[in-house]
């Protein structure tokens, strides 16, 4: 009997293997110290009040074997909003068989399916094999662009009034 990829939203009781993934995938990109997130804070985001992302497991019979996490963003130029992908995760000994396509495709439905106009994501420039992975499936790198964050004793600074 052939397994099947099941790719279906989180629930709450998912949550703690989502930060699990979210752990993985944070010594993959070698970021491990920058993981503070905790259960509580992840299910409030997901299901609280205020709850401002979404997520699905990619699943092979009971094993899982990825993930992604999305919010959505607004274009003033396009007038609509967008698909960010936040997190796309696929386990190493999974990687290679179509699974992170799979994913990538279900979050380009949600995207169609809710008007948006565009689905967006960064990745490290250092991954050349999900620029790669990427680029053949027709993403464009926005080399024009840099990220620039605050956080930190940064961002308290700059909330504070002159």
């Amino acid at each position: 009997m052939s397994s099947r990829l099941v790719i279906a939203r989180v629930g709450p009781g998912d949550v703690d293997t989502l930060l699990a993934l979210v752990r993985e995938l944070a010594e993959f990109e070698r970021l491990s110290h920058e993981v503070v997130a905790t259960p509580a804070q992840l299910d409030a985001a997901l299901f609280g009040p205020q709850a401002n992302v979404e997520a699905v497991l990619a699943r092979l019979d009971d094993e899982v074997v990825g993930f992604a996490l999305w919010f959505h963003n607004f274009s003033t130029f396009v007038g609509r909003r967008g698909l960010y992908l936040e997190d796309l995760y696929v386990r190493p000994a999974h990687r290679g068989r179509g699974y992170g396509q799979a994913l990538l495709r279900h979050l380009a439905a949600i995207a169609v399916e809710r008007g948006c106009g565009r689905m967006e994501w960064a990745v490290l420039d250092w991954n050349r094999r999900a620029i790669d992975f990427y680029q053949g499936l027709g993403a464009e790198p926005q080399e024009a662009w840099r990220i620039f964050r605050l956080c930190g004793v940064a961002l308290g600074r700059m909330a504070k009034p002159d």
